[in-house]
């Protein structure tokens, strides 16, 4: 089976660490990607919200490295947790789990050198990844700087 998800969008907020009682760091953050569509003559916009979580030097490299308004490429898995709350009622959640981060643009529309975070005991097929990014760039639409984003 295949579980692999690439998103490409903006944090919402400062990403935030914390360490498990045997010392991994794990790092949580919020993005949002914006889908801009056409309805007739008018351009519409749609935001989603996806929570991203890292672990180990990846989520260290990433606490330190990116704060809110970085455009960044995520490659990771999705991970699914279920609880029932204090109400008894059953609850769920599915986040996406980074195994690897680029950086994009940096919160101020300053074009940076693409930067690459990956864990160190390990990497993803970064070619691979880099001509999805060229595929998608071609099918987007130009990136208008009066584009307004919603955080």
């Amino acid at each position: 089976m295949l579980n692999k998800v690439l998103l490409i969008g903006r944090l919402t907020k400062d990403p935030v660490i914390k360490y498990l009682p045997s010392g991994t760091a794990v790092t949580e953050f919020g993005v949002v990607w914006n889908r801009r569509y056409r309805q007739g003559e008018d351009w519409k916009e749609e935001s989603h919200f996806f929570d991203i979580k890292a672990f180990g030097s990846l989520a260290e490299d990433l606490a330190e490295r990116l704060s809110k308004g970085y455009q960044v490429v995520i490659e990771g898995r999705l991970s699914q947790d279920r609880w029932t709350g204090q109400d008894g009622k059953n609850y769920s959640r599915v986040r996406i789990i980074a195994e690897a981060v680029r950086i994009i643009r940096k919160p101020r529309i300053e074009e940076v050198e693409e930067e690459e975070i990956v864990p160190s005991e390990g990497g993803s097929d970064i070619n691979r990844l880099e001509e999805e990014l060229k595929n998608l760039e071609e099918k987007q639409e130009p990136f208008d700087e009066d584009d307004e984003i919603p955080f």
